[in-house]
């Protein structure tokens, strides 16, 4: 019985110990409704995938004075060239001497190298390039660059995370640390882990970047958005990367 008893606890002590050790993190995917995960998993029924073709075409496409196309660069995306690509960013820019994102990647590619002009922020086109590339990263985990030229970046989307801002006085912290799986308007609210960007909002009906989800958010607690070539959406989705690193990227995703 002492043997016996020793064993119960020890398989205890193990179980209590891996129960404090697991990752608790969970996509936005987990608190939706069977329909839409169904929706997201199946890419003949993701109107996000409308977006991945117009971006498969256009990288294909000749643009600027040097009459270039993404595909001119860079291995076929069918081939795997870009996979992996968006996992890694917000990223440290050499040529601009900051962070950008992903869409700003593909801004600074068309403008540095492409000689064309930069594409409208949130543009159908810049979605749909930005769509194509974070398709091709699916299942694989977010990686936060190591990169100390980050640091000061990743400690300003930090401290804008955890921050009160707007007549409602309120921080991304409170709603997506402190009551995340709680209900909002009958929503749950998320995480906030950004592996599903860019994601089809059935709200928007449309496809939309993290930044305009930033800036939802900001409008809902009454505060002023900042513009969208703002430094502070990189420093925010570099923080949001950094916390969500090791999961998944759904992008497309799907989200109500």
């Amino acid at each position: 019985m002492r043997r016996l008893a020793l064993v119960v606890l020890a398989v205890f002590a193990a179980t209590y110990a891996f129960a404090q050790t697991a990752d608790k993190r969970r996509s936005g995917y987990a608190d939706m409704d069977a329909s839409v995960q169904k929706m997201q998993d199946d890419d003949t029924a993701n109107p996000a995938m409308l977006w991945v073709q117009e971006g498969e075409a256009l990288w294909g496409k000749p643009v600027g004075s040097a009459n270039l196309a993404c595909a001119d660069c860079h291995t076929p995306a069918r081939l795997g060239g870009m996979a992996g690509v968006a996992a890694r960013y917000p990223a440290w820019s050499p040529a601009l001497g900051r962070a950008i994102d992903l869409e700003g990647r593909l801004q600074l590619c068309r403008t540095l190298h492409q000689k064309g002009p930069a594409l409208a922020d949130e543009s159908r086109e810049l979605l749909a390039l930005t769509a194509f590339v974070a398709r091709q990263s699916r299942g694989q985990p977010v990686a936060s660059p190591d990169d100390r030229r980050l640091d000061a970046t990743l400690r300003s989307g930090e401290t804008l995370y955890k921050r009160r801002q707007g007549q409602l006085n309120l921080s991304c912290a409170q709603c997506h640390d402190d009551n995340a799986g709680q209900k909002l308007a009958a929503v749950t609210i998320p995480q906030a882990h950004p592996t599903a960007y860019p994601l089809y909002r059935l709200e928007w009906q449309a496809l939309g970047s993290l930044k305009r989800r930033l800036r939802n958010c900001l409008i809902g607690v009454r505060a002023e958005p900042y513009p969208y070539s703002a430094p502070e959406y990189v420093a925010l989705e570099l923080y949001l990367a950094k916390r969500a690193q090791g999961m998944k990227v759904e992008a497309p995703g799907v989200r109500p």
